[in-house]
């Protein structure tokens, strides 16, 4: 099996638009979210079209060295995705915050998320943030990340409940500089 973790240009960026309302209505499993009247899975009532939403999302092919849209290859399909942010657009203090994580289900359960996620730590160096749905619906999820962050740190990671940006969240921390 061949894993490849990419940063996507403009002209990629339609095969994480495409995979984008799949990782929605995956969360829409740990938070209880339905769609809007429009049928997406989004706050706004004023996205009627998936079209809408993917405009939203044009930000993280537009600030280069700042975000970083990353695609999941898996023998050269598109397995998923992670989206990277730098400042402004993460916690005062942080350097890499893992803003999105998603793995189509067919990918899940054989090692391929922590995989990239390892993938994804080394190719940044400096004081990392990411957070997770604290609730039980997602017990899967924070199991993930305490397994991955504590694998890949050895142990030496800080994580704690509290309020995020979304609301109160499982937040990892860890530095890897």
């Amino acid at each position: 099996m061949k894993i490849e973790v990419r940063l996507t240009t403009k002209e990629e960026a339609y095969i994480i638009k495409n995979m984008y309302p799949l990782y929605l209505h995956d969360l829409s499993g740990h938070y209880g979210n339905t769609p809007n009247r429009h049928g997406i899975y989004e706050d706004s009532q004023d996205y009627a079209t998936l079209q809408d939403q993917y405009d939203v999302q044009n930000i993280w092919w537009e600030k280069p060295n700042c975000l970083y849209p990353y695609l999941i290859l898996v023998d050269d399909t598109p397995a998923g995705f992670v989206f990277i942010a730098t400042p402004p657009h993460c916690s005062l203090g942080v350097n890499y915050f893992v803003n999105e994580f998603f793995l189509l289900q067919p990918f899940r359960g054989n090692g391929i998320a922590q995989y990239v996620a390892t993938e994804i730590f080394e190719k940044f160096r400096g004081k990392w943030e990411l957070f997770t749905n604290p609730a039980a619906k997602n017990v899967i999820g924070q199991k993930f990340w305490r397994k991955t962050v504590s694998n890949y740190t050895k142990g030496d990671y800080e994580e704690v409940l509290g309020p995020t940006f979304d609301g109160d969240k499982l937040i990892f921390r860890f530095c890897n500089a």
